[in-house]
């Protein structure tokens, strides 16, 4: 079964109902499914107008838009395959991943990608055609044509081809963290046994009902399986080109479902915390005992016990005083709100529990179709990365390894059989990277990645991402890297979050300068070397950041410091920056 194939059923029964929604002219607007079903088609006949038929690769290079889900489908309805780029790799990346893939044609959406996808289209290659999502990008006539054009004269009725389970539906480049970026195949199946086992496994109800925003990369195998899954089960799913508008966008689609990374929580909890710190006697001790009030009902639904009514009446009062006012800045009506990507510590998901606000942790990878576990509504584990979704299998292995099978799992990495043959066990299991244990009641809690585990001169094991995930839940710190292998002691990069520290220097009557000065002042120094002993309290010796730099910006998507889900690339960053490193043991 080709798993676009609910379009047809969904527009039977949604007809006239939103099935997508986008911004145009500072307005959101919606597109009906009859109206979503039409511009597939249209688009689908067009393709196969230039020649494109089953397997015929197609790629997109875009940030998330209405025209990104609707040529994705279209490809797919046409049994050819889609080839996703994050819309923030550069020119020569792009070209990398158009070659391998032996890609067609590509979507373009804004100006800097259809110039380098122009200059790749005049090197000799696959690349046929560049489709161009939006009429104000500047096109030169040399096989270019605005995606409207492309479709105006096409046919809106179309049979969508017939797949089995096992063909190829996308090939997804990992943006990876080492290493040159490989080609994960999924099936349709992966896609459509995925959809099947989030619905055993949730039980939604009334799911046509949901409204979620994407706002991660639809790139990304997370997103676009979410996407993908909402559409597949009627919900609508409005789409944020801009994510720098993300604040705006809840307060203006008001979603009931949006998956996230870790980041984005860890922004909220430290905002809200910090914000609380600087207030009043009384407002501290009103939201203490709203966030008490907050966790001891969360608790007792957690393990499915009765709520006593006098707790119910206690929260409504937090909520009215508390939590509202946080819950209206994310729109208000956030309900189910999956994350993965990255570990989440347990005081970020108890937090927003507290909040009534529920955070579903996950875990998965590119070349599982995203979840391999999730928190279920009850019984989940804080801390852990939750229990297994459909036919997944899990186990531990070899330097305790996490490993899989399942209908989720890849079909191996495109034109690469020997790189395919290293994440296998001779007996089918695919081999994670990930360190991790499982607890008797199938609780799934990840230790890290077995590439990142540190050892440190004296012969100490230090793990990254638990320090890291401690650190950066404070409202002053964006990011932290660890730095410990083969060194006497921990040591950490550290971006510092700048909004918050611009509003701290002023308090202290510090000029502003440039943030290279800034972050050399022996003053803000001080102030981090005193957070990181309160934040590092609770660690073990040799765990704690002895010494750290301040960074003056951000590490880029762009220089290939972070990739696009914001996992730092530990290789490029302590390459990039290892005279700053060497100087923090010189001494």
């Amino acid at each position: 079964m080709n798993l676009v194939e609910f379009l047809n059923p969904n527009t039977e029964k949604f007809n006239s109902k939103p099935a997508i929604g986008f911004k145009k002219a500072d307005k959101w607007k919606d597109l009906s499914w009859r109206d979503f079903r039409r511009m597939v088609f249209k688009t689908a006949n067009a393709l196969k107008s230039l020649g494109i038929s089953a397997d015929d690769k197609v790629a997109i290079y875009s940030d998330n838009s209405a025209e990104w889900i609707v040529f994705d489908l279209a490809i797919l309805a046409l049994g050819a395959v889609t080839v996703p780029i994050y819309s923030t790799n550069n020119g020569e990346q792009a070209e990398y991943i158009l070659k391998d893939s032996g890609s067609k044609i590509i979507l373009v959406g804004n100006q800097e990608q259809y110039d380098a996808a122009f200059e790749i289209l005049n090197k000799e290659g696959s690349l046929q055609q560049i489709i161009v999502a939006k009429k104000s990008i500047w096109i030169k006539k040399d096989r270019s044509i605005y995606l409207e054009d492309f479709i105006k004269k096409e046919a809106e009725t179309f049979d969508i081809i017939s797949k089995e389970a096992d063909d190829l539906a996308t090939i997804i480049y990992t943006s990876g963290t080492t290493g040159v970026p490989k080609g994960v195949m999924l099936s349709h199946g992966n896609f459509t046994e995925c959809f099947q086992a989030h619905f055993d496994f949730f039980k939604f109800k009334n799911f046509e009902n949901e409204v979620s925003l994407a706002f991660l990369p639809l790139t990304h195998v997370f997103e676009r399986s979410w996407t993908l899954l909402c559409l597949y089960g009627g919900a609508k799913v409005c789409f944020l080109e801009n994510t720098k508008l993300i604040a705006h966008a809840l307060t203006e689609v008001k979603p009931t479902m949006m998956c996230a990374v870790p980041r984005f929580y860890q922004k909220i909890y430290a905002g809200v915390n910090e914000m609380v710190a600087s207030g009043s006697d009384t407002k501290k001790k009103i939201f203490n005992w709203a966030i008490k009030t907050g966790s001891e009902l969360a608790e007792l639904k957690r393990v499915e016990r009765k709520v006593p009514l006098s707790l119910q009446f206690k929260n409504n009062i937090a909520n009215l005083l508390v939590f509202n006012k946080i819950k209206n800045k994310m729109g208000g009506r956030l309900w189910f709100m999956p994350c993965g990507g990255a570990s989440v510590s347990p005081e970020v998901t108890q937090f927003f529990d507290a909040l009534g606000a529920h955070v579903t942790v996950g875990y998965g990878l590119t070349e599982t179709t995203a979840t391999l576990t999730a928190f279920p509504f009850t019984q989940y584990q804080h801390g852990s990365a939750g229990i297994s979704l459909g036919d997944t299998q899990l186990k531990i292995g070899e330097n305790n390894e996490i490993l899989a099978k399942g209908s989720g799992i890849m079909k191996g990495y495109y034109q690469q059989p020997e790189e395919t043959a290293k994440v296998f066990t001779e007996d089918g299991w695919f081999k994670t990277g990930d360190a991790g244990l499982i607890d008797e009641k199938g609780n799934l809690t990840i230790t890290d990645r077995i590439k990142d585990l540190m050892k440190t001169s004296n012969g100490k094991y230090v793990t990254p991402q638990p320090i890291e995930n401690l650190l950066s839940n404070d409202n002053y710190i964006t990011q932290a890297m660890v730095v410990a292998e083969g060194k006497p002691y921990v040591t950490a990069l550290i971006i510092p979050n700048f909004d918050a520290l611009k509003d701290w220097i002023e308090k202290m009557d510090i000029p502003f300068t440039n943030w290279q000065e800034i972050v050399n002042s022996e003053t803000v120094k001080e102030f981090y070397r005193l957070k990181l002993d309160e934040i590092q309290k609770g660690l073990s010796g040799f765990e704690k950041v002895k010494k750290f730099v301040l960074m003056p910006s951000e590490f880029e998507i762009g220089t290939g410091e972070i990739t696009p889900t914001l996992k730092v690339k530990r290789n490029v960053v302590l390459n990039k920056y290892s005279a700053l490193i060497d100087n923090m043991y010189a001494s």
